[in-house]
């Protein structure tokens, strides 16, 4: 008989009782190796990493989240939550361009020159460079009729309106766009601010059809 066929004492012993049993099983527990919960401490440098990411999803949150506010960089909204956060200074010269290209470039082109015999140029164009007194008013109510413009006639215009009677524009808007045109293609002019347009459009806040050219130039003699 071989020693795997030997019985065990203390398993066959008929009768066991149930401290028997117990005292079994407590030297069979204590013949096993101590168990383990097999974790494994997270590396320093990837608890630097994930300090790091944090630190500095905070400090760009607090720079650039404008606190949460919707409308702290919209310069079209007037809302209570844009001025809680006070006004956002925006370069009306970035805004004129933003505002030609939407609005003017399809008549008068990217470069200021309009088309001949169609649209008048803006680069170096006496009207641009003029009075504010004048351009103010063609954007606030429209431009009709002929005009003349560095020494070439356009007839039948049609300038649209984007004061009241049309894309109804605030004063900083038409400001920045007269701003850009200005100072862009060669002029040398200077900027128009909302003051100015604001004291332009009360005066001539009655008018409710677009200027002619004969009129404006009755206009800042």
């Amino acid at each position: 008989m071989s020693g795997q066929d030997l019985p065990n004492p203390r398993l066959d012993q008929p009768g066991a009782s149930d401290d028997s049993l117990q005292d079994v099983h407590a030297a069979l527990l204590r013949e096993k190796p101590e168990p383990s919960e097999g974790t494994v401490p997270i590396p320093l440098l990837l608890l630097a990493l994930i300090g790091g990411l944090v630190f500095f999803s905070g400090v760009y949150l607090g720079r650039y989240s404008g606190e949460f506010k919707p409308l702290v960089y919209d310069e079209e909204s007037s809302g209570s939550a844009a001025v809680a956060a006070g006004p956002v200074q925006v370069d009306p010269v970035v805004l004129g361009k933003r505002l030609y290209t939407q609005n003017c470039l399809q008549c008068h082109q990217a470069n200021g020159l309009g088309a001949p015999g169609a649209y008048p140029p803006l680069a170096g164009s006496e009207w641009v460079n003029g009075t504010e007194e004048r351009t103010v008013r063609i954007l606030l109510a429209g431009l009709g009729g002929p005009i003349a413009v560095a020494g070439n006639q356009f007839g039948s215009m049609a300038m649209p309106a984007f004061g009241p009677t049309g894309a109804n524009w605030r004063d900083d808007r038409i400001a920045a766009v007269l701003t850009y045109v200005r100072q862009e293609w060669g002029n040398k002019s200077g900027p128009v601010t909302a003051e100015q347009v604001a004291k332009i459009r009360a005066a001539a806040s009655s008018r409710n059809k677009a200027w002619t050219a004969d009129e404006l130039l009755q206009i800042g003699k």
